[in-house]
């Protein structure tokens, strides 16, 4: 690798600690955290003090197809559906190194629309 190829993979990490040093997920308020790569989209509710994934989606579970945004909103709407079966209303949202754009922003609305309040 490159050492500007290195540099932004550090400076990413960097963001995403200092993203995460402010939220921390508890059972009753997990943490919405949003891995995004170039292909694919996932969410996960995670309670940081047991340390423990209560719930995760991803693209892979949407039966639809269409657009990028389209399907991060539905990957939004499946996680906060599975929140709400576990009885979470509530949850912080960890967008990690990504800015709150695009795919990262349609999840959290489609979260918003099946009901957890972020």
């Amino acid at each position: 690798m490159s050492l500007a190829v290195v540099k932004k993979f550090q400076h990413a990490r960097l963001r995403a600690a200092r993203t995460r040093a402010r939220l921390h997920g508890t059972a009753v308020c997990p943490r919405l955290s949003v891995k995004r790569s170039l292909k694919h989209v996932y969410a996960q509710l995670i309670d940081d003090d047991a340390g423990k994934t209560l719930a995760a989606a991803s693209d892979k579970d949407v039966e639809t197809k269409g657009a990028p945004l389209q399907i991060a909103r539905e990957v939004g709407t499946i996680v906060g559906k599975k929140a709400a079966a576990l009885g979470i209303t509530k949850a912080v949202f960890d967008r990690g190194a990504y800015r709150y754009h695009g795919r990262v922003a349609a999840l959290a609305d489609g979260a918003r629309e099946a009901g957890l309040s972020i």
